[in-house]
């Protein structure tokens, strides 16, 4: 027997600023590259060797137009822990009660 499916969340998604998203990597400890490789943007050699990602350089740039959109954000925010109103969790492993059954 399925339960019924749980009602959606109300989640708030505002678009972050360039200083808003630095401020929440740099409080997760990442630097600009490991920041990047956890949301799935792309990642370059750098000039000087080292990895890099321009896409999070410029949401991070107070010059560029582009901004994190903000369920991806969000989500950044629920990854790293800092989310305000929630946190992830894992769901139980099934131990055999079909309360916990999908589908």
């Amino acid at each position: 027997m399925s339960q019924p499916p749980l009602p959606a969340l109300s989640l708030a998604m505002p678009v972050p600023t360039g200083d808003q998203l630095k401020a929440a990597r740099a409080a997760a400890g990442l630097s600009q590259a490991q920041a990047a490789e956890l949301m799935g943007y792309p990642l370059q050699t750098g000039s000087r060797g080292g990895v890099q990602s321009r896409t999070w350089q410029a949401l991070e740039s107070m010059s560029d137009e582009r901004n994190m959109q903000g369920p991806v954000y969000a989500m950044f925010l629920l990854l790293t822990g800092q989310h305000p109103d929630f946190v992830l969790a894992a769901r139980p492993v099934d131990g055999g009660d079909s309360a916990t059954a999908t589908g």
